[in-house]
């Protein structure tokens, strides 16, 4: 009669988080937590890990679910690939730094091309192949000396050293955003890279016409290109082809690649040793937990699949939905693979099936963010390093990230 007649605690709480806390407004809530603790300059593994537990909370998920959650985050092969590569990329890139390998490239292409803008623009793209934070700062002061000459404003010269850099993240398998990307939808590595292939080349379109319209004329240079130079191109061929020709896992196409350089280089066993040590590192370890943590707890609680109902129950459109999440967390924090994981789970939850059109279009509009982001490390280095004014920069930005997502809108209606 009792339990009848009068409302437990426990009855008031379930009614207090179904009447007041319905899924969209729990995953808001989750949402603005992560964008919080991403602005305070957290590691991203532990604040996906973060979300992860409040998700836990909010959805009050039993301890033996909570458990099956932790393990396969844990064990899940896409969390040891992803550690694998990650890891592999990171002792590529240093191995490449150490034993001045991009040097030799660029002094190749210095070489190969004497047209002054084919060199200006093949700075900051070669630099970009690998995946280094502020290595913009790294391209700035050849973009500085290959302009030195002509008449050209620290905005321009600023866009050029930004805009060629990033083509790349689209594409390139060196880059973790699009490892995630592939990881978390489970759509193949190959066929989001053809999918992305739009972007990346208007990406290069769009900085030809509004970079590089004044700049003409040939860059002298005495030196001839060596063999050796030629030669500095053949790791990356190496890591690259096998992946999108023949369409091998990527830490495959690493571990055979990284094994040939240390062996050919002659590296001694400290120096294996320090490599392995700054490959695998706590903070990719944890980066990939968290990430891949966050992505059991938001299905094993029920969270994407009530999510996925409420807005096919709704009537709600996917497509805006698709831009402004990843977009708005790309812009808030700069970072490729904050809005990739904290974004993505809830993009795929909308969809009934994922399909390749969406991931590709929400990966294209999380990045425009990512570039357009006045925390993005690499636009303050350049901005800093030229003295340019940011409006500036930002007046050639923008049109070329409208011509971008145009392209990104047509891909996804394409592939949808």
């Amino acid at each position: 009669m009792l339990r009848n007649a009068f409302f437990t605690f426990d009855d008031l709480w379930d009614i207090k988080v179904k009447f007041w806390m319905p899924d969209l407004l729990k995953i808001s809530f989750i949402f603005f937590l992560i964008l919080f603790l991403l602005k305070k300059r957290l590691n991203i593994g532990l604040v996906m890990s973060i979300a992860g537990g409040a998700l836990f909370i909010l959805y009050q998920m039993p301890f033996p679910l909570i458990l099956r959650t932790c393990e396969n985050a844990v064990l899940n092969d896409v969390t040891i690939k992803l550690i694998l590569a990650l890891s592999l990329i990171r002792i590529f890139e240093l191995i490449l730094r150490e034993k001045a390998v991009l040097a030799e490239m660029m002094s190749t292409v210095k070489a190969l091309f004497k047209k002054r803008k084919i060199i200006i623009m093949s700075m900051p793209l070669l630099i970009g192949l690998m995946p280094s934070v502020g290595g913009a700062y790294f391209s700035a002061p050849m973009v500085a000396e290959t302009t030195s000459d002509i008449k050209i404003s620290p905005e321009q010269k600023s866009f050029i050293n930004y805009w060629f850099r990033h083509p790349w993240e689209y594409i390139l398998p060196l880059y973790p955003g699009i490892l995630l990307a592939s990881a978390i939808s489970r759509i193949e590595l190959y066929n989001l890279i053809i999918a992305n292939l739009i972007c990346a080349v208007l990406m290069l379109i769009t900085g030809l016409v509004f970079a590089m319209h004044n700049v003409k004329g040939m860059l002298k240079t005495e030196n001839k290109p060596e063999k050796k130079g030629l030669l500095s191109f053949i790791p990356i061929l190496a890591v690259l082809l096998p992946v999108l020709i023949f369409r091998i896992e990527l830490h495959y196409a690493l571990i055979a690649v990284v094994l040939s350089l240390l062996l050919f280089y002659k590296y001694s066993l400290k120096s294996i040793f320090n490599a392995l040590k700054h490959g695998f590192s706590i903070e990719v370890i944890i980066l990939i937990l968290g990430v891949m943590f966050f992505k059991e707890a938001m299905e094993n609680s029920g969270a994407v699949k009530n999510l996925s109902q409420f807005f096919i129950k709704e009537g709600i459109p996917v497509f805006p939905v698709l831009f402004l999440l990843p977009f708005i967390t790309g812009l808030l924090t700069g970072i490729t693979v904050g809005f990739v994981a904290s974004t993505f789970p809830l993009v795929i939850s909308m969809t009934e099936t994922i399909s390749l059109g969406s991931i590709s279009f929400a990966f294209a509009a999380g990045f425009l963010g990512v570039l357009l982001s006045p925390v993005h490390i690499c636009l303050i280095l350049t901005k800093e390093y030229f003295k340019a004014d940011l409006w500036g920069i930002y007046k050639k930005m923008i049109p070329a990230c409208i011509i971008v997502f145009c392209g990104a809108i047509v891909a996804y209606l394409i592939l949808k």
